[in-house]
């Protein structure tokens, strides 16, 4: 077999170590060694694959713990690449982590190695932000749901007249009650004068026995929240001074309908803003886990299950189907209800899902602007090819087929 890199290096990465097996044309079996996760250590690992004029890199993607590994070795001139799991089939026999390390080597030197896609350490950056800010948000509903909770509890039923937990109204309304305030008359004087349920309904809502300890948890829990919000403020300027040089890009992600200006940072974080990196939009779509995986044996389809990808892209694309699926009058919105009729919603959502991430990649790549094809585009389409296969089957018979659109002529009559 043919050697690619007759100079590299397979690692097998772990939380408190990594053990390295260089190949090189004077030691063709490999120098296997083993070093700490330390700084100190993987310094001296890097020192000692130069020393050796190693040029590849090749190991798995194992949890995080690839990360300070790679980053290290990125500075240096040597080519990294990380490599799905599941991609290297281990040989039968006793498996240890010398000779995983060995594998991963033998593979790359004769090219059988194919890496992951890796944004660039800016992209990296930004993608943990972005990240982080979500995880900020998430955490910042569920201590929303744990009052709800505690007013039901109190028998407090804000959340039954209240749209938005946030709101002015009910924020003022739950540090009234936390600061020991009690009367419902009282309470529904926050009200706002934009509210749709009246004051007497209100004060029904806010009629309850609130308890010393409940008070302690909504007031402990208003701080939480404020706390976040101040943290997911101040993200929130570093990120948009991070997005600056991708301004042009988000906003024409945001034309997608679904797609918000949050959503539209999280697809460039995650994807970039080079499509170099993908062949063709399928080739994203399965990345991203947006494609029906494929699980056939002796002729019988046993699971159509969608593959492993990138479960932060997804999951924000998934939430910009649903959103798209709420608006009137567009394509998505179509696709989305008329699968829902055959499939369900979680079916729906994942394929609206990967139009969006679809017409994404189109749009970094062209740098134009979304489209709209409108809500009867689809069966527009459907009855242009149902015409002209009934017109080419009749052909076949003998017949000379003329095509007139008798809507057309119904408007004309009328007219």
């Amino acid at each position: 077999m043919d050697v690619v890199y007759p100079r590299c290096c397979g690692i097998d990465v772990h939380k408190k170590m990594v053990v390295a097996c260089l190949i090189t044309p004077e030691k063709k079996d490999g120098d296997t060694k083993t070093f700490s996760t330390m700084t100190d250590e993987l310094i001296e690992m890097k020192e000692w694959l130069l020393a050796n004029g190693c040029t590849h890199v090749a190991m798995e993607s194992t949890a995080s713990y690839w990360k300070p590994v790679y980053n290290l070795l990125e500075l240096s001139n040597i080519e990294v690449m990380v490599v799905n799991a599941q991609h290297i089939k281990t040989v039968p026999g006793r498996k240890t982590d010398v000779k995983d390390a060995e594998w991963i080597a033998s593979l790359l030197k004769h090219g059988l190695l194919r890496g992951s896609f890796i944004p660039s350490r800016e992209m990296r950056e930004l993608r943990e932000i972005i990240r982080y800010r979500h995880s900020l948000i998430e955490e910042r509903s569920r201590e929303l749901n744990r009052i709800q909770k505690v007013l039901e509890g109190a028998n407090i039923k804000l959340s039954s007249v209240v749209s938005d937990i946030q709101g002015k109204t009910a924020m003022a309304i739950l540090k009234a009650l936390a600061a020991g305030e009690e009367d419902p008359e009282v309470l529904s004087e926050f009200r706002h004068g934009r509210m749709k349920c009246t004051k007497d309904d209100l004060m029904r809502a806010l009629k309850g026995i609130v308890g010393n300890h409940q008070r302690l948890m909504i007031a402990t829990q208003l701080r939480h929240i404020e706390y976040l919000n101040e943290e997911i403020e101040n993200l929130d300027q570093d990120i948009d001074s991070r997005m600056r040089p991708f301004d042009k890009i988000l906003e024409l992600l945001d034309t997608i309908p679904g797609v918000g200006k949050q959503i539209a940072q999280q697809i460039v974080s995650e994807i970039g803003v080079d499509m170099g990196q993908f062949p063709s939009a399928a080739h994203l779509c399965s990345w991203a886990g947006l494609v029906p995986g494929n699980n056939e044996s002796a002729g019988k389809r046993k699971s159509g299950k969608t593959r492993k990808g990138n479960k932060k892209l997804r999951s924000a694309l998934v939430e910009a189907a649903n959103a798209a699926a709420r608006k009137k009058d567009n394509y998505l919105a179509s696709q989305y209800h008329r699968i829902l009729a055959r499939r369900g919603k979680k079916r729906a959502a994942v394929a609206v899902a990967h139009s969006i991430l679809t017409i994404a990649y189109h749009i970094i790549l062209k740098e134009q602007p979304y489209i709209e094809l409108g809500p009867n585009y689809y069966e527009a389409r459907k009855r242009e090819r149902i015409a002209k296969q009934s017109v080419k089957k009749l052909e076949a018979l003998g017949y000379k087929v003329i095509v007139e659109d008798t809507a057309a002529i119904v408007e004309d009559t009328v007219a």
